[in-house]
């Protein structure tokens, strides 16, 4: 999939292109038709001159018209802000900290009442966001639900960059509708949102409640999540949700056409807060379709990657988890299906190819079970789980499938290895010996069982591969679509045809 980002330089009119792995991002023209700047020491009657700047962001932005930026000098601005006018294609309207200083929109003692935000982007298009802290916006009301950034309402074709996010808290018990979220993303009416850009954010020591940090929901259409960091969260890290009412009708109420690259997330730990337990993920893909994770890094968090469904009319489909990194998680590392006994939307169609996973499952699942480096709940329909390095404490399981719903799921070429005994669990059944193994789940002749990876350090750890390692030029080219052209340093990922198993490719 390819997904066009514009790139540009603010408050001149010079050319700059942006550019990512796997994304293709054009380089248009956009002109600086005027600059307002805004400082704590300004006068909301000035004419916005550098030398003369506004008091209020809300005040600056009040004046733009497409094409304009709003530069923000550091200090403390204790407002919330929103867009209320739109950019075009080549006039975007910019909203921008002063280089070099600390601009904070600051929620202390700020009101809430419903769902509400600091910075506020909807039904509007073409707006940069890029450089602030967004932070200490805080309530102990229930049932309202606080936000750091918000965009909803078909805003498309906007770009969060380079912000932190902090100090997002709902200050009440579960029961009382504990919720909120870093930065939500949330197509809610029949247009969809389309390219939309959150990247380089630092999201962290948020209260969440229910709901989750970074969130893509509803009818968002054409979106890419990269290079963020996330931590110290009681609840999930990034989601992309189809299912949740986000939008009322039923075709539109689903995230769909998104990439989920380079980021990294960490501390995502439940028990931190009232909910307890470990049910927090650090991506979870829940219910939307054709959506890529790749080269990102998890580790420490409740449970790395989903690609799950909790509601029974969302199946989460056509999606690719490849070259990630996933390690020291609290259960498991990767995981798929339905939940059990619960949900049977399942997980159709999806692929979990060339990640490393090493040391998960610290403590057993919530029915005192191991959960398995990759798990396989209920309904999973025609996946493909290739070329992965799997590398498992001296009490933990392989691969686990839980029940016997689910068919044509293909495992093969993968490299298990363990410093313990080797289990894998098959619709229940355990099995300690790999012949037998193969047999249960009718895959993995091409595997490798039992050989050490010679990964590059594991007090670290470090999950590269060293150059000798069997892993590498073992695996499978199924395409380059699928298995990625990038591996999880952005190296070239199939060379003269060959593909190392794992997310490295030394």
């Amino acid at each position: 999939m390819k997904y066009n980002v514009p790139a540009f330089l603010f408050c001149v009119s010079i050319i700059v292109a942006c550019s990512s792995k796997n994304i293709s991002a054009p380089t248009p023209v956009v002109i600086s038709l005027h600059t307002y700047y805004v400082s704590p020491n300004g006068n909301d009657v000035s004419t916005g001159s550098i030398d003369a700047p506004l008091r209020g962001i809300n005040t600056a932005l009040s004046k733009t018209v497409p094409g304009d930026t709003v530069i923000v000098r550091g200090g403390t601005y204790h407002e919330k802000v929103s867009f209320t006018k739109s950019g075009r294609q080549d006039k975007w309207i910019t909203l921008k900290a002063y280089s070099g200083e600390a601009a904070i929109i600051d929620g202390t003692g700020l009101s809430i009442t419903g769902k509400e935000a600091l910075v506020t982007i909807s039904n509007v298009n073409y707006i940069l966001v890029e450089g602030f802290d967004i932070c200490n916006y805080k309530s102990s009301t229930p049932w309202v639900n606080i936000n750091g950034i918000l965009v909803n309402a078909g805003s498309g074709n906007i770009t969060i960059r380079k912000n932190k996010v902090y100090n997002i808290e709902h200050n009440v018990k579960p029961e009382d509708g504990r919720s909120g979220h870093g930065i939500e993303i949330i197509g809610n009416t029949d247009v969809a949102m389309k390219n939309i850009l959150v990247e380089e954010n630092e999201i962290h020591d948020c209260n969440t409640g229910y709901s989750e940090n970074l969130t893509i929901n509803g009818y968002v259409d054409g979106f890419t999540i990269r290079g963020n960091k996330i931590y110290n969260a009681e609840n999930i890290g990034i989601d992309a949700a189809g299912g949740y009412w986000a939008n009322s009708n039923p075709a539109f109420n689903y995230a769909r056409n998104g990439v989920i690259s380079d980021n990294e997330l960490y501390n995502i730990d439940m028990s931190t807060g009232p909910l307890g337990g470990h049910g927090a993920i650090g991506i979870y893909i829940d219910g939307a379709r054709n959506i890529i994770v790749e080269r990102n890094k998890v580790h420490e968090a409740d449970r790395g990657i989903g690609i799950v469904s909790e509601n029974d009319a969302y199946p989460t489909e056509d999606c690719i988890v490849r070259n990630n990194f996933v390690y020291n998680c609290v259960r498991t590392g990767i995981y798929l299906g339905g939940y059990l006994n619960y949900t049977t939307g399942g997980t159709n169609n999806c692929y979990v190819v060339n990640n490393t996973l090493y040391f998960n499952n610290k403590e057993l699942g919530a029915f005192g079970e191991i959960v398995g480096e990759i798990r396989l709940t209920e309904n999973c329909n025609n996946n493909t789980i290739q070329n992965n390095i799997i590398y498992a404490g001296a009490n933990d399981v392989f691969i686990h499938k839980y029940t016997t719903t689910g068919s044509n799921n293909i495992i093969d070429y993968n490299l298990y290895y363990t410093t313990g005994a080797t289990k894998w669990i098959w619709n229940g059944t355990e099995y300690g010996d790999y012949n037998t193994w193969k047999t249960a789940c009718s895959g993995d002749a091409n595997s490798t069982n039992g050989i050490n990876p010679l990964l590059a350090n594991t007090a670290s750890p470090d999950l590269h591969i060293q150059t000798v390692s069997p892993a590498k030029n073992s695996g499978v080219v199924i395409s380059a679509d699928v298995n990625g052209s990038a591996d999880i340093d952005g190296n070239t990922r199939i060379v003269n045809n060959q593909i190392s198993k794992g997310a490295d490719a030394p």
